[in-house]
Formats: structure tokens, sequence, C-alpha cells
């Protein structure tokens, strides 16, 4: 296997690890009937504006186990244009939305954005949860970007046969 398949490999199973930690961490927020992030409370007011709060966890969890499958499906995109073009756009989107939220949050915990909530009254599990966020994101760009150049490649050496 050549190093840059390796560096694939493993940014994408972190990758998928970092969206199954995010999974995990959903359910145990619905399990408690909390919203926010393990470490990140919710406004008090956040409340309000969720009719339930273990369904819209259990929601969250389930968009978790979504861009867990989508981490997998870029070890082998499949030739199939209908199949690797959604997965390569969902996995930028998807490496988008969780950049922004690490980067909320990071603001947050700084106290550079208290419209989005209080500095968070423990910053141990804060930190962790950034550093595995951030971790996830950067996984999930490596991955994404090596499965992107591999797409072109097998696309540009199909059309020139």
């Amino acid at each position: 296997m050549t190093r840059s398949r390796k560096k694939h490999l493993a940014a994408a199973l972190t990758a998928c690890l970092g969206a199954l930690a995010y999974t995990v961490s959903k359910v145990d927020l619905a399990r408690k009937g909390e919203l926010g992030m393990p470490g990140f409370p919710a406004p008090t007011g956040a409340y309000a504006a969720v009719a339930d709060v273990e369904t819209a966890q259990l929601a969250n969890a389930a968009l978790g186990l979504l861009m867990a499958v989508v981490a997998l499906l870029l070890l082998r995109l499949p030739r199939n244009p209908f199949v690797r073009w959604p997965a390569l756009v969902v996995s930028w989107a998807g490496i988008a939305m969780v950049g922004a939220g690490v980067l909320g949050f990071g603001a947050r915990a700084a106290g550079l954005a208290p419209s989005l909530g209080e500095t968070p009254p423990h910053m141990l599990p804060a930190l962790a949860a950034l550093l595995v966020g951030g971790l996830w994101v950067t996984a999930w760009t490596i991955a994404t970007v090596s499965a992107t150049r591999s797409s072109r490649r097998r696309c540009t050496t199909s059309a020139n046969q």
C-alpha cells in the first residue's frame, strides 16, 4: 500500500470515528434530555425553541451516522457517478458545517461569541470536544481531497481509454 493510500485510509477512518463520537455524544445528550454539545450546555432559552429535546438529539445522532457512512464511502468511492458525486458533495457540505461548528464553539469557549452562549462552565470537556471536532474536520477534509483527486484520476483514465 502506498504512503498516500495509507494517509487516505487513516484520514477516512478518523473522519468516521469523529462522526461516531458525535453520534454517541448526541445519544447521551438525548438520554439526559439536554441540548448542546459535550462541554457546551445550550442556553436556557434554546429549550423553548425545541418541542422534544430527545427526538431532536436522536435526529442529530442519525445525522452523525450518515456522516460516518459517507466517511467510509470515501475509502473507495464507487465508479457510478450517481453515488460518487453526491458522496463528495455531502462530504464538502459536512466539512463546512462541522468546521463552522468547531469555529463557533471555539469562539464561545474563548468568550468571543457571547451570543452563542456563555463560556463553558467546565473547560476541560469543552476543550476535549473542540479537539475531537478539529481532528474530525481535518481528517474528513484530507479524506475528501484525496477521494476527489482519485475520482478525477479515474474519470480521466476512463475517458482516455
